[in-house]
């Protein structure tokens, strides 16, 4: 059956959408022998080939598709490439055969926290759009005068490049002097956006850590630089919240605003640590 050459191509792990977009405009893919045209229909009988490579669109998939959850250090970027020669999430995952992680969203080289990876790059394109509604939650280590006209204004949206934006929920957590910590709840990625948006209210963020991405949580006892496999019980609830309609919350009026909470059902996640004493047997996740 016929299918545009990113999404085949993103199917097979050879790279995420956005990657093979970008080859596709640099015109590094040719469909028998010419250059291949975003959104080309192919099917198992094209010759594909990536920088002169050829790929085989009938090729049986090394198994299911993979998925993994890296807790991310500060210091590692998510690229596989850097000119600088700094350390990447790529080093420390698990070597492939045929096929190849794709990361979902990237993490700047100063955030710390969940990153998740697969080798379907289809099912990371679907993860990191912006029509999933996926939640991300992060603790940021804030600087800065924080009150509560500062909280409406980033639960109402700020402009960032033209765009505005806002976070679903703000909470409050420890701290003292300048610094303090909150916890924050966002449904897209762009770039450096957590850190813009504060920088947008006259604060700095320190540090960041995202402590969840959807229905998996964070579990800070588990050491950072490993990474865990997901089984197939914890693979369908990920692709269960891809199903699920964003419920998005209306941002704050005139009226007196209400105590700022994060949404406790999906925060009741899994937590990534728990993960090392699930047993594949399990027919779903706690």
């Amino acid at each position: 059956m016929a299918e545009r050459i990113q999404k085949a191509l993103a199917r097979l792990g050879v790279g995420s959408r956005r990657d093979i977009e970008a080859w596709i405009g640099q015109g590094r893919i040719l469909i028998d022998g010419q250059r291949a045209i975003l959104g080309q229909q192919v099917d198992e009988t094209a010759k594909v080939s990536l920088d002169g490579k050829r790929i085989l669109l009938s090729r049986p998939l090394a198994g299911a598709a993979r998925v993994i959850l890296y807790h991310k250090p500060v210091g590692e970027i998510c690229s596989r490439d850097d000119p600088q020669g700094r350390p990447s999430v790529f080093d420390k995952l698990p070597r492939l055969r045929g096929q190849r992680w794709v990361s979902v969203g990237r993490l700047d080289i100063n955030t710390s926290g969940l990153l998740i990876l697969t080798t379907d790059g289809d099912l990371a394109h679907r993860l990191m759009h912006p029509s999933s509604g996926i939640e991300r939650e992060y603790r940021c280590r804030v600087r800065g005068a924080v009150t509560k006209e500062t909280v409406d204004r980033l639960l109402q949206g700020v402009r960032i490049d033209k765009t505005l934006c806002r976070f679903e929920s703000v909470s409050a957590g420890s701290g003292g002097g300048a610094n303090h910590w909150f916890r924050v709840v966002i449904r897209e990625g762009r770039y450096r956006e957590v850190r813009r948006m504060w920088q947008a209210v006259g604060c700095t963020v320190s540090r960041l850590v995202r402590t969840r991405y959807g229905p998996f949580s964070l579990d800070r006892r588990h050491p950072a630089g490993q990474a865990v496999e997901l089984n197939e019980a914890f693979k369908e609830a990920l692709l269960r919240s891809l199903d699920k309609k964003p419920e998005r919350k209306a941002p704050p009026g005139r009226a007196p605003r209400k105590k700022v909470t994060g949404n406790k059902q999906t925060v009741k996640a899994t937590t990534f640590g728990a993960r090392r004493k699930q047993k594949s047997n399990e027919k779903r996740p706690r």
